[in-house]
């Protein structure tokens, strides 16, 4: 059995990764492939536990900058061998909403942590597991965390909560990620047209894997 695909999102908040996904989503399945999703922090008993006390507790309004990197660590840990490795060995193609770069960006350069620590930390919680492609929407900070601000349920979430100057820094964080993994990171200007975005995506996919095919 071939191994399945594995496709990762990213971008700061109110990119516009979820209705991407979901469009991406229906394009694998067009092509006769199954296909999983997965959530980071979740995506498991235990890392749905995890987002809980990342995002909206109350009580983790004290979390420590190392805390928080450990705790996203552990949520993918359990999920890449729980849920990711099985799906993958299984011919099925995973897109994951947020993966290790996530962290690289977040917690090593919004929240200035040893960029060394972190991608030890990283490493060590996913093993040699690491996407074959890498979507990064990008838009303006401001834009952005205005759009998820303005779409977010009445439930607090301590993440979305942080200033626009933290942001700004996540930003210039994946431009520069991006600049270093070209090939693996693509990045895509999400500030125009869902279905414009929607079909260079579908576009690089095809161009990218020609083992899909529509059907």
């Amino acid at each position: 059995m071939k191994r399945g695909i594995f496709i990762s999102f990213e971008g700061s908040e109110g990119c516009g990764k979820s209705t991407q996904i979901s469009h991406l989503t229906q394009l694998l399945k067009d092509c006769g492939r199954e296909v999983l999703i997965t959530r980071e922090p979740g995506g498991t008993v235990i890392g749905e536990k995890i987002r809980d006390l990342l995002q909206f507790t109350p009580e983790a309004e004290e979390m420590t900058n190392e805390t928080e990197l450990l705790l996203f660590a552990a949520s993918r840990a359990q999920l890449v061998r729980e849920v990711i490795q099985p799906a993958l060995e299984n011919g099925i193609c995973v897109i994951a909403d947020r993966f290790l770069d996530s962290t690289t960006v977040y917690q090593g350069i919004g929240r200035g942590l040893n960029a060394s620590s972190v991608s030890k930390i990283n490493d060590f919680a996913v093993g040699e597991l690491k996407p074959d492609w890498t979507v990064l929407l990008d838009m303006d900070a401001a834009a952005g965390h205005a759009r998820a601000l303005a779409s977010r349920s009445a439930q607090k979430d301590r993440i979305e909560d942080q200033p626009l100057t933290f942001f700004e820094k996540v930003r210039q964080g994946y431009l520069k990620l991006a600049e270093q993994n070209p090939e693996r990171i693509e990045m895509f200007d999400a500030s125009g047209s869902i279905d414009q975005l929607a079909k260079e995506i579908r576009q690089s996919c095809f161009s990218r894997f020609d083992c899909l095919e529509e059907k």
